[in-house]
Formats: structure tokens, C-alpha cells, sequence
């Protein structure tokens, strides 16, 4: 269906979130982002049904990011202390840059996924817009530190699972934000310990907006997971390990923030899975 407001500047918001995708200067993609309609904001035009088909320049651009930082394989990114100070602007690096990879995983959602409800596109442009807040919060404190985003090794584990995930909208919601950004939820608290003790309460204080945030971004995946699974008939319960099995994701390992997944929609059942006591 196509959907009809007052107009926002923008002829299509599939289009300019794939515009904003595209774009690779992360303070340029950030400041896109943060343009987006905010909630209840009057949107312009919204073609939930269009498939949108990608030029090969487009192609060859996706996602838009710069040259830096340099990608490497996970277990190549080096780990070093949060009690000096480069090894916690080098742990303040890793978090910013996958602030920066879920700006481009919500975007990626909302152009390319078709037929979905509109509530569906404007879930994910809001968490577009929230996530490039967490992105310019961690970097302006990383330059307080004396660094800068890119000025660190990173690795692209979750854009891989974006690729891996790009035909089916179902594996998308399961292994993207209720996998991959629900580990967020549970290492947080663990990260601030650190930096408390590393003395750095402006971290701290960020991170308390983006798990507060987060909570609601992986409630957003776990909605419409559910959405999906009642829509082709399928049991959730059952399955999610089948997904993470066909689709190799990691099996996450506790400590689990339990008040935190229980916030974001996940089940007790859900939970006990994950603890390996079903």
C-alpha cells in the first residue's frame, strides 16, 4: 500500500534511507540519519510494497563506510586494557563502530524489505535515527580521548550477518537485532564496570542512553520476528536454533542480562534456551 502525509522533504523514505545507506562519510551518514522524521513526526511518501532494485554502482557501494577503519577478521582486533588510555579509547572505538554498523543495519531493513506493515519501516527509521545518536555521543567523547573513529582495527561481523540474512526478512529479524544487538544488552554492565573503575563516568552515562535505547531496538526485532513466524504459521520457539544452526550465527554465552532481554520482549522460554536449561 502506499501511505500519504504531509510531506517531509522526501519523495520516498525507502528511498533516502537507501540514499543515507549509500552514503560512506560517517558524519555526513550520521546527520542523514538524524534528519529522518522523528516519531509522529508527519512522513512524506511511503511505498511499502515497491521491491527496489540496486544500480551496480549502488551495489558495489553497499553499505556506504570509509576507508577507515580497517577491517580485519574478529579474532585479529587486538584487546587491550580499559585501564589505560588508549586501550579504553580502543574499547570506546569498538562500540562506536558498531553504532555505526546498526545505523547502516536499520537503513539496510528499511529499503529492502518490501510488503512489510508501515509501521514495520517507520520501527526501523527511528531506530536509524537512534543509533546515529549513540555513533555521534561515542565519538565525541573519543576525541576528547585524543582519537577519532577509524583511528582503530574493526571487523564487519555485523554487516556479515546482514549479507548473510539479505533474502529473508524472517532470518534478518531472528539473527540481527534479537542475536547479534541483544548481545549488547548483556555486555553493557559489564563494559561500565570497567570503565567506573577505569574512572570515566561520561562513558558510563553513554552507555546508560544507549542500553536504555537498545532495550527498545531489540524489542523492535523481537516484534516483528513474531510478526513473521505467526504470519507463515511457524513456531518461534522452534525455529530460532534452527536459523542460528543454518545460518552459522554465534551461540551466545552467559551472563545474560535477564532484566534487559525480559524488557525487550524475550520469553522465559526464550531465556531458559539461551541458559541451556529447556
Amino acid at each position: 500500500m502506499m501511505v500519504s502525509a504531509a510531506q517531509h522533504g522526501h519523495q520516498d523514505l525507502r528511498h533516502e534511507a537507501l540514499r543515507i545507506l549509500l552514503e560512506a562519510e560517517p558524519g555526513a551518514k550520521a546527520a542523514a540519519a538524524l534528519a529522518l522524521p522523528e516519531p509522529g513526526a508527519a512522513y512524506g511518501e511511503l511505498d511499502t510494497e515497491a521491491h527496489i532494485t540496486l544500480t551496480a554502482d549502488q551495489l558495489a557501494r553497499l553499505p556506504g563506510r570509509p576507508e577507515r577503519p580497517r577491517l580485519v577478521e574478529a579474532k585479529q582486533v587486538p584487546t587491550r586494557s580499559p585501564f589505560t588510555l588508549e586501550g579504553r579509547a580502543a574499547l570506546l572505538h569498538a562500540i562506536c563502530h558498531i553504532e555505526f554498523n546498526a545505523i547502516n543495519l536499520a537503513l539496510d531493513a528499511v529499503w529492502r524489505f518490501a510488503e512489510m506493515p508501515a509501521a514495520f519501516y517507520l520501527d526501523w527509521i527511528q531506530v536509524a535515527r537512534e543509533e546515529a545518536l549513540h555513533f555521534n555521543l561515542l565519538r565525541g567523547h573519543l576525541q576528547t580521548l585524543g582519537h577519532d573513529y577509524g583511528d582503530f582495527e574493526a571487523h564487519n561481523g555485523l554487516w556479515s550477518m546482514c549479507e548473510k540474512t539479505q533474502e529473508d526478512i524472517l532470518a534478518r529479524m531472528a539473527l540481527v537485532p534479537r542475536t547479534l544487538e541483544a548481545r549488547g544488552l548483556d555486555a553493557t554492565p559489564l563494559i561500565q564496570n570497567k570503565l567506573t573503575r577505569a574512572g570515566d563516568t561520561a562513558a558510563v552515562e553513554i552507555l546508560d542512553i544507549i542500553l536504555r535505547e537498545e532495550v527498545g531496538h531489540v524489542a523492535i526485532g523481537n516484534r516483528w520476528f513474531h510478526h513473521l513466524c505467526q504470519q507463515r504459521g511457524l513456531d518461534a520457539r522452534t525455529l530460532y536454533p534452527e536459523l542460528v544452526k543454518r545460518y552459522e550465527a554465534p551461540r551466545l554465552k552467559p551472563p545474560f542480562n535477564e532484566a534487559a532481554r525480559l524488557a525487550a520482549g524475550f520469553t522465559e522460554d526464550e531465556l531458559a534456551f539461551l541458559l541451556g536449561t529447556d
